[in-house]
């Protein structure tokens, strides 16, 4: 064994190695045992034993350093955090997004869709490390069937229903929903989608819903209903206000808030998977989320934040 390590001083003047064809941490390891053995056993020739002790112990200080740099480097750079998200989070989510892999480093892998449909994704084991759903329900579901983590349970926004029209200059109120100006009334699938049912809640606190049943085109999520009044092929939508306006203004259009009386409060939570709860990146996404930055964006949509 001895025979193999020849001239145990040149290690300290030139990488290990150059000079012994230590091509893998094993034989680093295999070294610094047999030294410390050798040490024990007062079998180093010619040589202080300190020396050899020492000298073991920089070795293992160096593979211990090695090891750890590799694994920071795993943590920080280039993880990738897959994150599903409900439609009426895509530009807040899209902004969070920017400013967390810019100061992270991290990447992330972002799905958009209905919160049922990304529920029933996650049942069936989609690789997601974080659910951002429109409500509360379903990340308790996913909890229950022990699919997330219930520590990691936080409500991240209080969303806000409005009635919009792509069109300027109208007035719209809960008079316009009984009028004869309009032929389609778009509404997120209320099976799928939160605010679907919120403004399913919403006809029927105004005892609408049976007559503007015939009016009612719905859209699988809540992104795909406001293309549908954006578009044109209706009139007037129940939208979230994330979509009608920025930075507190109306961004184009026309349209009501519908008073928070009229629907159940829409508490949009978000939840760590078994998958994310153990991934750094993904806890680190959560926290940013509830940071003053995080918050300060989502603020910026016109969503309400939990105290």
């Amino acid at each position: 064994m001895w025979n193999t390590f020849q001239n145990p001083y040149a290690p300290l003047q030139t990488p290990l190695s150059e000079i012994y064809g230590l091509s893998h941490p094993n034989h680093y390891i295999t070294l610094a045992r047999y030294m410390l053995t050798a040490h024990k056993a007062n079998d180093l020739p010619n040589l202080d034993s300190s020396w050899y002790s020492g000298f073991a112990r920089r070795i293992y200080g160096l593979l211990l350093l090695m090891l750890t740099s590799l694994f920071t480097k795993t943590l920080v750079y280039g993880d990738t955090v897959y994150v599903g998200a409900a439609s009426n989070f895509i530009i807040p989510m899209k902004h969070l997004a920017r400013e967390f892999e810019r100061s992270s480093g991290h990447n992330l892998k972002i799905s958009y869709a209905s919160s049922g449909k990304l529920f029933a994704q996650i049942s069936h084991g989609a690789p997601f490390h974080l659910f951002l759903s429109a409500d509360h329900h379903k990340p308790l579901a996913l909890i229950e069937a022990d699919l997330a983590d219930p520590v990691s349970l936080k409500t991240y926004a209080l969303g806000t229903l409005v009635l919009w029209s792509s069109e300027d200059d109208i007035q719209l109120d809960y008079t316009y929903l009984i009028s004869d100006n309009y032929r389609r009334l778009a509404i997120a699938n209320p099976k799928l989608a939160p605010y679907g049912m919120a403004a399913t809640e919403v006809l029927k606190t105004l005892n609408l819903h049976h007559q503007t049943k015939p009016r009612l085109i719905t859209g699988e999520n809540i992104a795909q209903t406001y293309q549908f009044v954006a578009s044109g092929n209706a009139r007037i939508g129940f939208v979230a206000r994330s979509q009608a306006y920025a930075e507190g203004r109306l961004i184009a259009g026309s349209a009501w808030v519908v008073p928070k009386s009229y629907y159940h409060p829409i508490r949009q939570d978000m939840v760590l998977t078994r998958r994310g709860s153990g991934f750094g990146p993904a806890i680190e996404l959560h926290r940013f989320i509830q940071s003053e930055t995080g918050r300060a964006i989502i603020r910026s949509y016109g969503y309400d934040l939990a105290k």
